[in-house]
């Protein structure tokens, strides 16, 4: 039995959230896989309501006693600090070690493909961001704060253990995958000392996977490039905060925030599937909010648990909603976060096999 912990978190986050479990009860009752799902009440009311983000017991628990976390997207104006967000976000990544940021950025439509002359085909790499250290990892501080001598200092954390084990995720991927190219991006042009180390541990890696092209661009040039011809990327890797930057990027190549999947992974442990937009407290409760970015990220996780024909089933779907324009406005559909969701089901159960089986286990709550 797997069991999978769901954290809705706030606002489109929450109607993402919901309607990605329509489509794992979904796949679970169909195919009678043996997964439990734990609702957990973490977010920003949550904060508001008791003080409480993520407590370490919680942490523990997920650490001990489940094999995934799902989670909607966190940030809400009434918590101007985002304290909340930061506690269980990076409590999450941090606390469970979840160095692999995994991002895939795949067009599912040709006319998604903001690129003149460029189509879905161009668009299909894999983003390998380091994702527990760099200028993420909260060192640093500030000295006379709201004075005119006010010092803010953000320090950028390589080690050579974080540097190497991304890296070698991402050699590893690109030779189970049948990928050819590694593309490593940093800026040792300037941050002479910190990625110095990429340069160095990118070589020595890059050695132990001979059939595999090692390829090296400054991050300001990768930018450019994945601009003038995504198609030349197969896998990309680099630090925390250009990891960032580049698959945001990445996912308006791909049609948009409403269409990036994205998983927080340390493999062979409970690992984190998000997508990657955030919670747009705005339009929360509207019904139009993109879902196929949950959607797409819960199939992410499935795949992660073992259930890798499941996955592939899900995107089939989801591809099908967008090239008929069964979706949201963002992708050129015209229906809401829920008919989108129940589009993608209708979809998927014929692919799955028919009627669901009585035994799935429910949702519980906690």
């Amino acid at each position: 039995m797997k069991r999978v912990a769901i954290i809705a978190g706030d606002g489109i986050g929450v109607d993402v959230t919901r309607e990605a479990k329509k489509v794992l009860d979904l796949v679970v009752r169909a195919r009678g896989l043996g997964i439990e799902q734990v609702d957990m009440d973490y977010g920003a009311e949550r904060f508001l309501r008791d003080g409480v983000t993520l407590p370490p017991r919680e942490l523990d628990a997920i650490r001990k006693d489940f094999d995934a976390v799902l989670l909607g997207a966190l940030g809400h104006p009434r918590v101007p600090d985002m304290r909340h967000a930061r506690d269980i976000l990076f409590g999450l990544r941090f606390g469970l070690d979840l160095y692999i940021n995994l991002r895939p950025v795949q067009c599912l439509d040709d006319r998604l493909v903001p690129l003149r002359d460029r189509t879905a085909r161009d668009v299909d790499f894999v983003v390998f961001r380091e994702n527990t250290e760099g200028l993420y990892a909260d060192v640093g501080g500030i000295f006379k704060k709201g004075t005119p001598d006010e010092i803010a200092v953000n320090e950028d954390v390589n080690t050579r253990k974080g540097v190497e084990r991304i890296l070698r995720a991402a050699f590893e991927h690109a030779r189970a995958t049948g990928r050819k190219k590694v593309t490593m991006s940093d800026k040792a042009n300037a941050l002479r000392f910190a990625h110095d180390l990429w340069q160095r541990a990118f070589r020595e890696v890059a050695a132990d996977f001979p059939g595999i092209l090692a390829q090296h661009l400054y991050s300001d040039a990768l930018t450019m490039q994945m601009v003038k011809d995504p198609g030349q990327f197969e896998v990309i890797v680099t630090c925390n905060m250009f990891g960032d930057i580049v698959t945001d990027l990445g996912a308006m190549l791909q049609g948009g925030l409403g269409m990036a999947a994205s998983g927080n992974i340390h493999p062979g442990r409970v690992s984190m599937f998000e997508p990657v937009h955030g919670s747009a407290p705005k339009y929360a409760g509207k019904d139009v909010a993109n879902p196929l970015a949950a959607i797409l990220t819960t199939g992410m996780m499935l795949g992660y648990l073992g259930f890798r024909a499941e996955e592939s089933l899900i995107e089939t779907a989801v591809r099908e909603a967008v090239r008929r324009k069964k979706c949201t406005k963002d992708v050129g559909g015209n229906l809401g976060c829920r008919a989108t969701a129940e589009f993608v089901c209708a979809t998927l159960t014929p692919l799955l096999g028919g009627a669901a089986k009585s035994s799935a286990k429910r949702s519980k709550r906690r």
